[in-house]
This record gives C-alpha cells, sequence and structure tokens, in this order.
C-alpha cells in the first residue's frame, strides 16, 4: 500500500480522495493556488504544498510544480481526482519516469480513450455498440456528404478531441452540414488544439446512461451499475441517478455484462465511466471516461462500495476483491450538483459565503468543500458540492431530496438550489420521464419564471 498520496486537485474531489486514504491509514498531500491557500481541502491534509498563482494552467495543470511537490514529500503516488490532469496519459508517464504511482488507469488506455475516433473504434473491437457514423475523422465535405446520406440526417459533428459540449453541431439537412462542419473544426481547434472532427447519427430523444466499472489490470473487472445523467444544461449534467427510470433489471445486467467483459479484455486498471445514448430500447457508445466521475456517490450509494479505496488499492496493486455475483444494488440515489451559478442564466457567482447549512439525516450525503465565510474563487469551475439522497424506492429518494433541498441554505452567492427545489416538484422528474434535451426545453418555455432565485 502507498505510504504518503498527493492530491493533485482542489475542492469537493480533493476532500473526497482525502478521506478516503485517511480510512486507508495513508498520508495525504495537498497541492493549491494562491487563490486556494484558505481552502478546505488544504486545511485537512497531512501536509500542503504552494504550487503556483491562481491561473490553472500555473498551478494545477503545470507538471513540473506537481513532480517538484511530490520529490519534496515525500509522496509515493498522486491521486488526479477528476478534470485537470486526471484524463492527461503524458501526466501519467511523467509520473512513471519519476518512480511515483498514477491512481488511475494505464497511459495507453487514457490515450485510446481520450480520443473520440481510436475510442470508437477500440468499443466496436471490444463488442460494444455504437452510434453509427463515420469510421475515422473527416476529411472533406465531400466524404462527410457521403456518409451523411448513408446513415441518414440529422447528423451530428463532433471534436475528436472534445469535451464538455465544444466542438459539436448538428446539420439537420445537407445544406446545414458545409457549415456545421466549418464551425465544429473552429471550435475544436480553440478549445483543443485539435481540429479533427467526426461523424455521428443524431438521436433526437436520447437518454443519457452510463456504465461503472472497476478493474485490477490484470483481466478482473465488474460493473456496478449504471446512472442516468440525462438532466443536463449545455452538455453539462447537473442531476444524476441510478438505477435508470428508463431501464430494467434485464437491460441493466446486459449492457453491464457487455462493458464488463469489454474492460476484463482490455485488462483496464482502477475505475472508469463507459457512457452510452440510449433511444428505442438500444444504446449506443459515446465515449468512455478514465478516472473517477462527480456523480460516483450515487454508486456508491446503491452499492455499498467506496470506490475511490477500491481505485486506490488496485492503483497499488491489489487483486479486485468482487466478482460480479457479489454486486447487490440497493435502492435508489440521487445527486445535484449544487453550482456557485445564477439557477436560470447559470451566470457564475463567486464571493463569500456569507451563511452555510447543509442538510443531514437519513440517507443524506454532501460533498463539499465549502463553509461559512469562505469565499469562491472565480478562476475555476464553479462546483461548489453535491447533494446525495439514498432511499428504499424512487419515491421515496425524491421525497427525501425535497426535504433535504429544503433545508439547504447558501446565503451570500447564488446556487443552483432553486432550480433543484422546482424539479423536484415537477411532474416529468417525479415520473422519470425526461431526455438529455427536456432541460433545456424546460428553461426555454419559462419553466423557472416567477420562481425565488435565492
Amino acid at each position: 500500500m502507498f505510504d504518503k498520496i498527493l492530491i493533485a486537485n482542489r475542492g469537493e474531489i480533493a476532500v473526497r480522495v482525502m478521506r478516503a486514504a485517511k480510512e486507508l491509514g495513508i498520508a495525504t498531500v495537498a497541492v493549491y493556488s494562491t487563490a486556494d491557500k484558505d481552502a478546505m481541502h488544504v486545511k485537512l491534509a497531512d501536509e500542503s504544498v504552494c504550487i503556483g498563482p491562481p491561473l490553472a494552467s500555473e498551478s494545477y495543470l503545470y507538471i513540473p510544480a506537481l513532480i517538484a511537490a511530490c520529490e519534496i514529500t515525500g509522496a509515493d503516488a498522486v491521486h488526479p481526482g477528476y478534470g485537470f490532469l486526471s484524463e492527461n496519459a503524458r501526466f501519467a508517464e511523467v509520473l512513471q519516469d519519476h518512480g511515483i504511482a498514477f491512481i488511475g488507469p494505464k497511459p495507453e488506455h487514457i490515450r485510446i480513450m481520450g480520443d473520440k475516433i481510436e475510442a470508437k473504434k477500440t468499443a466496436k473491437r471490444l463488442g460494444i455498440p455504437c452510434v453509427p457514423g463515420s469510421e475515422g475523422g473527416i476529411n472533406d465535405d465531400l466524404e462527410a456528404r457521403r456518409i451523411s446520406g448513408e446513415i441518414g440526417y440529422p447528423v451530428l459533428v463532433k471534436a475528436a478531441a472534445g469535451g464538455g459540449g465544444r466542438g459539436m453541431k448538428v446539420a439537420r439537412n445537407e445544406g446545414e452540414l458545409s457549415a456545421a462542419l466549418s464551425t465544429a473544426r473552429q471550435e475544436a481547434k480553440a478549445a483543443f488544439g485539435d481540429d479533427a472532427v467526426y461523424l455521428e447519427k443524431y438521436l433526437e430523444k436520447p437518454r443519457h446512461i452510463e456504465i461503472q466499472v472497476l478493474g485490477d489490470g490484470r483481466g478482473n473487472a465488474v460493473h456496478l451499475g449504471e446512472r442516468d445523467c440525462s438532466l443536463q444544461r449545455r452538455h453539462q449534467k447537473i442531476w444524476e441517478e441510478g438505477p435508470s427510470p428508463a431501464l430494467d433489471v434485464e437491460e441493466r445486467m446486459k449492457i453491464g455484462e457487455v462493458v464488463a467483459k469489454a474492460m476484463r479484455e482490455l485488462h483496464y486498471l482502477g475505475v472508469g465511466t463507459v457512457e452510452f445514448l440510449y433511444e428505442n430500447g438500444e444504446f449506443y457508445f459515446i465515449e468512455m471516461n478514465t478516472r473517477i466521475q462527480v456523480e460516483h456517490p450515487v454508486t456508491e450509494m446503491i452499492t455499498g462500495i467506496d470506490l475511490v479505496n477500491e481505485q486506490i488499492k488496485v492503483a497499488a496493486g491489489g487483486v479486485l476483491p468482487y466478482k460480479q455475483s457479489d454486486i447487490v444494488f440497493h435502492g435508489h440515489a440521487i445527486e445535484c450538483r449544487v453550482n456557485a451559478e445564477h439557477p436560470v442564466s447559470f451566470r457564475p457567482s463567486p464571493g463569500r459565503i456569507t451563511y452555510y447549512h447543509p442538510p443531514g439525516g437519513l440517507g443524506v450525503r454532501v460533498d463539499s468543500a465549502v463553509y461559512q465565510g469562505y469565499t469562491i474563487p472565480p478562476h475555476y469551475d464553479s462546483l461548489m458540492g453535491k447533494l446525495i439522497v439514498h432511499g428504499r424506492t424512487r419515491t421515496e429518494c425524491l421525497m427525501r431530496l425535497r426535504r433535504a433541498l429544503d433545508e439547504f441554505v447558501v446565503d451570500g452567492i447564488d446556487t443552483t438550489l432553486p432550480l433543484f427545489r422546482t424539479l423536484v416538484r415537477t411532474k416529468d422528474i417525479l415520473d422519470g420521464a425526461y431526455d438529455i434535451h427536456w432541460l433545456e426545453e424546460f428553461l426555454a418555455d419559462g419553466g423557472m419564471d416567477g420562481k425565488d432565485s435565492t
């Protein structure tokens, strides 16, 4: 087992990793920018090292500073959390070159799954169902028109190195295709430094379903069920739940075993999430995230398995202690991402929290790194915490969520709490009848008009 883990991240995920490490008896090192000197992860760590100014490229993304922090403190492993360098294969390789363990997948798997085109080819090879589309990057408009004609409009142009909805454009007919290609390439080049794009069939009303996996790199792997992440705005998830209201047990176990079998064949190491669009009873692979997910607590609540704990143990060379038959699902869980944003416009709202009262009680969990008097800096992601609730049934879970949201008080900044208080009282949400476009249509139709935004 590791002696000391450096957490190359900040915010609630840094605190989450520290908790898991401490329960394993492992010392922790926090790194922080000057903007985060008063952050909770700095206060809770056994040691802390300042790695640079607020700009992420000069601190949390600056590999030499992170390596130096490991050498100064004697950390023998690094947990990257999510975001920042968590899916950077080069970072994993540099750590290995310095004799420091990377708590994550093998670099080659990060690299393959980080390229959308290679990921799709690999998924097909492993027997994972994929969205119809181009086999690789699109070289010119003529090729795009040919492929679009074969798979049928509408089509989705996607950046090969994309993420977060950037470099994605819909073309509903041939007349829109050229402009969609041009715009997607420009966005991809600006956001990722790579203008390669590919084509997929555009699904009109799909749900976003993801399968959580865990492997030990030795050919042992299991799936831990699915999460439904269909409530999104601008391709960013805000609400996740498991099990999905759209799937039955047979569908769940069938797609789960397809994914677990693929991870065994790949000899995948650590945690990962294979993401699908689901429509009319069919699953279509879209990407794999080779890291811990923001929404991992949903899976923890319905399985009772500490994913970060297991992630650390297999990275240290441990053998997976579970067979698929050992994974049992209990009840229902929902996570709301509480962002420091206006609940309607989603305008970021950094600033000082003047009053903070998180909810509690049976089946309620709050993963956060804020506290009363803390000032949320403007330099990073607006996620201030996550509210996760569990119930024996989805109905009980929704009622518990309603109660917890009514208890949750954050003053001094705008948050998305009012949005969730509205959603948890909305018929389509209560019925589980939503897709990836539902939230934006709800907001466009004035679903939050007249609602209290404090």
